[in-house]
């Protein structure tokens, strides 16, 4: 009796997850498995149900709502670590149809599937696309990815005219400047965005007399406040900004300018003390452009009268001092500035009648100005020295060009250096055509033109107390090629005075052959 066969046990499932899904699936994937697997699988399944349906009514609660939404279900799911469902959203719920019901013969249908048979379908409808109007539709571009740049929001206060920018708000009216409002001690200046390549902004016309006082020298502007003139032009497109000056700013502007012009002797202490406090002194960044538009006008009323006076040459070694001043204040920000810098300089240097005493002394204090602003900004512009250079090889090799231009052309490149003195002196034959035209006769002393071209040539070969100075020995076959090249390149004149100097070293380094010293 204890050998009877036992009868094997079914396990009935009574959740809410049928065995008859498993099966289902498992069918549908092809893969056959028993009813106890299904069981326990459907039993698993219920687990993993309930659990996310927990986390999602989680959701529910912190959302203040009653009704649980597809979006909870996809928290949930992201909580628990499982794959999110694609291709369902709470802002494109899937709509369901409902399947008629498929009739069969009512001999096939067992009574265990007469549930089964007659249980209602539904199904997800899918949607049918016309291909002909699909390909009709205008096509849509993708948009480009998502990427970061960097540009300028604003340069100095000013807002630069670039596409990434709100654009520039035209004016209304056609009125060019307006009157310098006061309000509370401060003064507020028009400063036009747009000046040569429109990206900064450069003080308007008539600015600096709005805010001076006290210069009543040559150069300065008027103590008076322009007034707007009614004109009947069509308005500017220009974005005015307002330029506030406190009224210490505006003092120390009227006290600095009157210190340094009009020159005299009985100044020089108040001279030396307004050009120590330009290189030293932070603070002045809103009075930058107004210091260099007085003294790019400075200049200008220097030179525009043809033949130049003592005092005159005096005013310009003023002014080349203010740009060396403001160049070597390290606080001040002069990049946006160098295009208005720039002419001061070189109509200094190619100019063609400096008064004769202070000539030389400008050319070489222009020079050496010149030099410093190549020195700090030709590694941010790569392009400002190539350019200088040949506006100053213009002037040198020009034959319509005065004596006076072609020196300070000289000076000026000594000024970019070695390699400019090389093309434009050397292998450009500025000192043969200089030496051919200008050369003093026999009896007359160096003037300041020979003495511009030597210096130029003792740049490619600096001299030295350590170095000792041969001469070339015409009886040497090298050093009568050496002559004889020289002869060449710098003409006759320039030739002889290298020459009789007696520096076998100096004469290579001029036809760049330092290795054979």
């Amino acid at each position: 009796m204890n050998n009877a066969k036992r009868k094997p046990t079914t396990t009935t499932h009574t959740g809410v997850y049928k065995a008859d899904s498993i099966k289902d699936v498992a069918e549908f994937l092809g893969i056959g498995i028993s009813d106890p697997v299904a069981t326990a699988l459907a039993s698993d399944v219920e687990y993993r149900i309930h659990q996310v349906v927990e986390e999602a009514a989680k959701f529910m609660r912190h959302g203040r709502r009653t009704t649980m939404t597809t979006a909870d279900i996809d928290h949930a799911l992201r909580v628990l670590n499982i794959e999110p469902l694609y291709g369902h959203t709470p802002h494109n719920p899937p709509s369901f149809r409902r399947a008629p019901p498929f009739m069969t013969h009512p001999s096939s249908v067992s009574a265990a599937n007469t549930n089964t048979a007659s249980s209602t379908v539904y199904f997800v409808e899918d949607e049918e696309l016309d291909f002909d109007r699909v390909l009709r539709e205008e096509k849509i571009a993708l948009p480009k990815g998502v990427s970061w740049t960097a540009h300028w929001l604003a340069v100095e206060g000013v807002q630069p005219l670039i596409p990434e920018n709100p654009p520039a708000i035209p004016r209304e009216t056609g009125e060019t400047h307006a009157e310098a409002p006061s309000t509370n001690g401060t003064t507020t200046v028009p400063m036009t965005t747009v000046h040569g390549n429109g990206l900064f902004a450069q003080p308007a016309s008539g600015v600096i007399s709005s805010i001076t006082s006290a210069s009543g020298a040559a150069g300065t502007a008027n103590a008076t406040v322009k007034k707007p003139t009614q004109t009947s032009a069509p308005p500017q497109s220009q974005n005015l900004v307002k330029q506030v000056l406190s009224r210490e700013l505006q003092l120390y502007y009227s006290r600095l300018t009157s210190s340094l012009l009009p020159p005299s002797a009985s100044d020089w202490t108040k001279r030396s003390a307004a050009l120590a406090s330009l290189r030293n002194d932070a603070g002045l960044q809103a009075l930058l452009p107004y210091l260099i538009r007085w003294v790019g006008e400075g200049v200008v009323g220097a030179l525009k009268e043809g033949a130049q006076s003592e005092n005159d040459g005096k005013i310009l070694e003023v002014l080349m001092d203010v740009v060396s001043a403001i160049l070597e204040n390290q606080t001040l920000f002069v990049e946006p500035y160098l295009h208005q810098l720039l002419p001061p300089l070189l109509s200094t240097l190619l100019h063609s009648s400096l008064p004769p005493t202070h000539s030389t002394q400008l050319r070489i204090s222009a020079s050496q100005t010149l030099s410093r602003l190549l020195t700090t900004h030709s590694t941010t512009y790569p392009s400002l020295s190539p350019r200088i250079m040949k506006t100053l090889l213009l002037a040198l090799i020009s034959p319509s060009k005065s004596k006076g231009s072609r020196e300070g052309a000289v000076w000026g490149l000594v000024g970019v250096g070695k390699e400019a003195v090389r093309k434009g002196v050397v292998e450009g034959g500025g000192a043969r055509v200089l030496g051919d035209e200008y050369a003093p006769k026999v009896g007359q002393e160096e003037d300041g033109l020979v003495k511009a071209v030597l210096s130029a040539l003792r740049v490619l070969h600096p001299e030295s107390e350590t170095d000792m100075n041969d001469a070339l020995d015409p009886d040497v076959p090298s050093d009568r090629e050496v002559i004889q090249q020289l002869k060449e390149v710098l003409g006759e004149y320039f030739a002889s005075k290298v020459l009789s100097r007696g520096d076998a070293a100096w004469a290579r380094a001029i036809l760049g052959k330092e290795e054979d010293v």
